[in-house]
């Protein structure tokens, strides 16, 4: 058994005082105030807080590596093993929108991944097709489609891990989402310039959340309220949020974090390939266009952005300090809220029965150390 000694605990909801976190193998067994005999104790400095590794729901890549380009089960080892060394050890690798025969490739992988029991994958993203080509943003427009009754029969086939699609409301009927829904699937609405009224029939017929807030959807106007005021009105919708500074401004984000709170706005990163990646400055390849990084912005030739140069540790200090966020917040919004609302109950928190993943942050909010399955992982 390793039991971490921390002066600060975050445990998915609240920041707590010192407590002794027991691991045991891949679990955690015990929160206290004191080291079970025989543990092997590790004193962690004064002004670290402890925290759940970090669950991020949109990861499209990360150590060199494009889920689109790579979907196989080495292909998200290498993706989630570079994710782990900046504290996300729980992940859903995202597949940008692409053709029937590349999405039956990527579901399979991840299908291999979890039979192979790789650490860190959680499930699936499939972010489009099925989305409105006015707000495609970097989605190449020849894979756009509006989904056909085996789309809809291929999506409904039983899962074996949380499966995420995103999709617009005015390309995906709603008795299609409620078909999806009851197979399952968490539908959220993304990339879409849909109205308030067919957001809300989406809503009604089982779509559960937004993708990336704000971004590449309509936007809040006092007479047209848009995908926007359909995700800030809405009582139970989730959304995520990029926030790298680039994405979304800081007093929006701070907006929507007063409409709907930490227990339903989430982070995300985004990320791509240059995440965590060592040789990523020459940028990446992406349907066939060079998508280059700058400024931590990512963009193909025209200036469109193309996904996320983040993790989703540097999503959480840009909380705190770019947004001003509380610390608290920004942590639940990183681990216990996305947990809740992808179906992993025993992630993003630190109870005992929990998976045994773990961050350390120093008093900077930089990764120190991180335990994924019990296994200390070391950060970059």
């Amino acid at each position: 058994m390793i039991a971490l000694a921390a002066a600060r605990l975050f445990d998915g909801h609240a920041l707590l005082g010192p407590r002794i976190v027991t691991l045991d193998g891949a679990r955690i067994v015990a929160v206290d105030g004191a080291a079970p005999s025989g543990a092997e104790v590790t004193n962690l400095p004064h002004d670290v807080v402890l925290a759940p590794g970090f669950v991020d729901l949109q990861v499209n890549g990360g150590g060199g590596v494009l889920f689109n380009d790579a979907p196989s089960a080495d292909g998200l080892r290498r993706i989630a093993a570079a994710h782990a060394r900046v504290g996300t050890t729980a992940l859903l690798p995202t597949l940008i929108s692409a053709p029937a025969l590349l999405r039956r490739a990527a579901t399979q992988a991840v299908r291999d991944a979890l039979a192979q029991r790789v650490p860190g994958i959680c499930g699936l993203h499939v972010e489009g097709p099925f989305i409105a080509p006015a707000r495609r943003g970097i989605h190449d427009a020849t894979n756009l489609t509006r989904p056909g009754e085996a789309d809809i029969a291929e999506l409904c086939v039983p899962f074996p891990a949380p499966l995420l699609l995103t999709v617009a409301p005015e390309i995906v009927t709603p008795t299609q989402i409620a078909a999806l829904s009851a197979a399952g699937a968490r539908v959220f609405l993304g990339h879409s310039d849909a109205t308030l009224e067919q957001a809300t029939a989406a809503l009604r017929a089982g779509a559960v959340g937004f993708t990336h807030l704000f971004n590449a959807m309509s936007q809040l106007g006092a007479r047209a309220p848009g995908m926007v005021g359909a995700a800030l009105d809405d009582a139970q919708a989730a959304s995520g949020i990029i926030v790298d500074g680039l994405h979304v401004h800081p007093a929006a984000i701070r907006l929507a974090f007063a409409a709907i709170g930490g227990a339903r706005l989430f982070l995300i990163s985004d990320a791509m390939p240059t995440v965590a990646d060592d040789a990523g400055r020459d940028g990446f390849m992406l349907n066939g266009q060079r998508i280059t990084l700058a400024d931590g912005r990512l963009t193909d030739a025209a200036g469109t952005l193309a996904g996320a140069h983040l993790s989703m540790a540097e999503a959480v200090r840009n909380a705190v300090r770019l947004v001003g966020l509380p610390l608290a917040a920004a942590l639940r919004m990183a681990t216990a809220t996305p947990a809740d609302h992808i179906g992993l109950p025993d992630r993003g928190r630190i109870a005992a029965g929990a998976r045994a993943d773990l961050v350390a942050l120093d008093g900077d909010l930089r990764v120190i150390a991180v335990w994924q399955g019990g296994r200390r992982i070391e950060p970059i």
